[in-house]
Parts: structure tokens; C-alpha cells; sequence
């Protein structure tokens, strides 16, 4: 009887064990962490952002007043101003001199955001994020590759004419045609147009490039990424050691570009991720089996 020898696994098995990973990342993270440890960041940003559609929407739908206005500015419990500050620089940059509520609303707003980290308005707050990460997730499941992506530096360059056009129209004219805005209306009033915004986007996403409105177009994002350059809260791979190269942590991410650095020790020493456009949205922690990841401050460079 002949004997048996392992034989090495066929290339073409594993690719469609790395393939089937890709497109379920988590799997190993659910098995060796439960579900709950798995997903605990991702259900803390729907709950903090349903909740803040709910705060919003139970005021023209039930009469319930607990903040008045819209994620561009608005008012809670007739106390709190609160102004989005890529809306305040267009208005500055529109001629428009804000009235003082305005400039104190976008001065609590700054400050936060300076604090936690610009980005994290992106994956904690706003509502097309909801839309771009199940462009993203279908995305995967679907097994779509390829697509054209404009250049990272392209939401730079549309904040620069959204502010532009402002200074020479006189107008807030992005605020007609942002997703974020349109979306929010589209809630409140019904949606018309604005479906055909939020349904471009969706689609822009998951047939073109992937996370191409949020990763490489949207203005506001690119605003908020300019105030993530000092924040105190930072996503560590503290325990880099332990990866296994798995790549969940990058189909994942919003923003793969921000993880090698810290990950790799690609230009640079301490396992801290720095990039401004990183949103700390906490996936790349959830979805590593080896708790490679965790979200701390900026002032926090150990190793483990």
C-alpha cells in the first residue's frame, strides 16, 4: 500500500481561501472573538448615528423638539448652536458674514472635531456614510474588482473650487447638491432629487471605484480631514507583530492608505496611524483576529 504524503495546497485553493476572505473579512475575527467583541465599533457608529438622524427626525415627523435645523446648523434644546464648519467657510468665503450663533456654533464644532479628530465626523456622524459602506459591502460580496479612482488629492481640489465658486457666486451653491445635505432634506421632506444624489453615490461606489466619493471626491470630508492633523484620539497597531497579513484590516478600512505606515513600519517607527484622513472608525480593530489594533491618543506610542 502506497503511502501518502501531504501534498501542498493547490495555488488555485488558496487563492479562493484569500479570495473568500476578502469578500467576508471578520470571518476568522468572529470565530476567535465571538460576534459581539467582532462588531463592537461598528455598532457603536449606527447607534451614534441613527441616533443622531433620531434627535433630528422626531421633530418634524412627531413634534418632538429636541434639536431644531439640520447637520449643516442647528439648535438643541434651544440652548446649543451648532454649525458644520465646511458650511462656515463657505459662507466667509461667499461674502457672507455669519450671525454670532453661527460663529459659535462653528467654534464648538471646530473644537471638537480638533480634539477627536476631523475624520470621525465622516464615519460616526454622517448619514451617506451609511450609504458608501453598503456600496462597499455589496461590493464584496459581489467579488467586483477594478474601477477607476481619481487621485486622493482630487477632494482637495474640489474643496478648493466649492469655496471658489462661493467667493464668485455669492452663494452657497455645494449646498444644493451635497450628498450630506440632500440626504438629510430627503429625510425630512421626501426625497426627490435628492434620490437621484444618494443613489449616485451608492452606485458610483459600488461600480466605479471603490470608496471613490468619500476616499477621493467629497469636499466635505477633504474640509474635515484638514482639522484631523492634531487630534488626540489615534488608531495604534500596537501589536504588529502578531499580524498574520490577513488584509481584513485593509478591505475594511475607508482609507487603506493610512494603515501600512503604522502597520508595516513603512516610514516610520512607532505603530501610531497619523494620517489626517484616517475617520477611527474602529473596523480595522473589530475585524482582526489578533487584536492587532486599538484606538487610543496620539500621545501613546508603546509597542506590545
Amino acid at each position: 500500500m502506497e503511502a501518502v504524503s501531504a501534498a501542498p495546497q493547490p495555488i488555485s485553493t488558496r487563492a479562493t481561501a484569500v479570495r473568500a476572505t476578502v469578500q467576508r473579512p471578520g470571518v476568522d475575527a468572529v470565530r476567535e472573538k465571538g460576534w459581539w467583541r467582532a462588531s463592537k465599533w461598528l455598532l457603536a457608529r449606527r447607534l451614534t448615528q441613527f441616533g443622531i438622524l433620531a434627535v433630528f427626525l422626531i421633530g418634524p415627523w412627531f413634534g418632538v423638539w429636541i434639536v431644531k435645523g439640520n447637520l449643516s446648523s442647528s439648535l438643541t434644546l434651544e440652548i446649543l448652536p451648532l454649525t458644520d464648519v465646511f458650511l462656515l467657510a463657505q459662507m466667509l468665503a461667499a461674502g457672507q458674514w455669519p450671525y454670532r450663533e453661527a460663529l459659535l456654533g462653528g467654534g464648538i464644532v471646530l473644537a471638537f472635531y480638533l480634539l477627536v479628530g476631523g475624520r470621525t465626523f465622516c464615519s460616526w456622524v454622517c448619514p451617506v456614510n451609511l450609504v458608501t459602506d453598503a456600496a462597499a459591502w455589496l461590493r464584496r460580496r459581489l467579488g467586483l474588482k477594478g474601477g477607476k479612482k481619481p487621485s486622493a488629492h482630487t477632494r482637495y481640489w474640489l474643496l478648493a473650487f466649492v469655496l471658489v465658486a462661493a467667493a464668485v457666486t455669492g452663494t452657497l451653491a455645494w449646498e444644493w447638491v451635497n450628498p450630506v445635505s440632500m440626504l438629510h432634506r430627503g429625510l425630512i421632506f421626501g426625497f426627490g432629487l435628492a434620490w437621484g444624489i444618494v443613489l449616485a453615490v451608492f452606485l458610483y461606489d459600488l461600480f466605479i471605484a471603490s470608496r471613490g466619493w468619500c476616499g477621493h471626491l467629497c469636499p466635505m470630508g477633504a474640509c474635515y480631514s484638514l482639522l484631523g492633523r492634531v487630534a488626540l484620539a489615534r488608531v495604534s497597531a500596537d501589536k504588529r507583530r502578531l499580524c498574520d497579513d490577513c488584509m481584513d484590516c485593509f478591505a475594511v478600512c475607508p482609507e487603506p492608505q493610512v494603515i501600512r505606515p503604522a502597520l508595516k513600519a513603512a516610514g516610520q517607527d512607532h505603530p501610531l496611524i497619523l494620517d489626517p484622513n484616517c475617520t477611527t472608525c474602529g473596523r480595522c480593530v473589530d475585524v482582526c483576529s489578533k487584536d492587532v489594533f486599538r484606538i487610543t491618543t496620539r500621545f501613546d506610542r508603546s509597542e506590545s
